[in-house]
């Protein structure tokens, strides 16, 4: 007679309160699947230059650490909990490997301050061609350095997040850490997402529809292209300015 497998409940229960590894081990067969699945997200950022086993490699050391870390009493769903140490898993992984040139790291710096600059002037999101002169680089060599970029960046929204301790995009369920939930703590939460908010609506329109198609309605990069009518290289590299965007008006000074 098979086995009846036990529910999550029962799985969380044996493990938590009782150490039972046999249920650990069952709950990283049955979440495998989310490591594979930011994998996936992750890999379009990051053209060719990384293997996605690494990648999946890297997750699922942060899926063991969610699972080890999780309180299934909070009330937080574990999917949402766990797929934010995945991803960032993944990231100091990439870290660890030095794998975005310190060129393209300081590059990528100079556009956001320029950005960061020209929207304290303006009081507007600039242009490209904005930026391009603010920085003394001439059309062709701004979009070279975006496409440099997109093909090396793991930046994205919920990177935003993460610099704030709060590691979810916009689109998300609350995917905060155990930390212990106090008023000022959640006015805080609040007051930083209805900024994220606002700034994705100041986006260039072409960005903005990205960012939510990406974030929000969960479309590939591939799909994408299909519904605006350009390269997957394109949604790539506008992707890439619409974080750029938004990292600058939140730290704007």
């Amino acid at each position: 007679m098979a086995e009846v497998s036990r529910s999550d409940q029962d799985l969380w229960r044996a493990y938590k309160l009782n150490g039972d590894k046999r249920a650990r081990d069952e709950l990283i067969v049955k979440y495998a699947p989310l490591v594979k699945y930011v994998a996936g997200r992750m890999a379009i950022h990051l053209a060719r230059r990384v293997e996605e086993d690494d990648l999946i490699g890297y997750g699922a050391c942060g899926l063991i650490d969610a699972i080890q870390r999780f309180d299934p009493w909070r009330g937080v769903r574990f999917e949402t909990y766990a797929i934010a140490r995945i991803r960032g898993a993944m990231i100091d992984g990439l870290r660890a490997m030095d794998w975005v040139p310190a060129s393209l790291r300081h590059k990528s710096k100079l556009v956001e301050k320029a950005m960061r600059d020209l929207e304290n002037r303006l009081g507007r999101s600039a242009t490209d061609e904005e930026i391009a002169a603010e920085l003394g680089w001439t059309m062709d060599e701004f979009y070279s350095k975006i496409n440099a970029l997109a093909g090396s960046s793991i930046l994205s929204v919920e990177d935003i997040w993460a610099n704030a301790d709060e590691p979810t995009g916009p689109g998300t369920p609350d995917m905060r850490d155990e930390k212990a939930a106090n008023p000022l703590d959640e006015a805080e939460w609040t007051s930083k997402k209805e900024e994220l908010a606002r700034a994705i609506q100041n986006l260039p329109e072409r960005e903005k529809m990205v960012v939510t198609l990406y974030y929000y309605e969960g479309l590939t990069v591939k799909e994408i292209a299909q519904v605006l009518g350009v390269s997957p290289s394109r949604i790539s590299q506008i992707h890439t300015k619409a974080i750029m965007r938004l990292r600058a008006h939140l730290t704007l000074g």
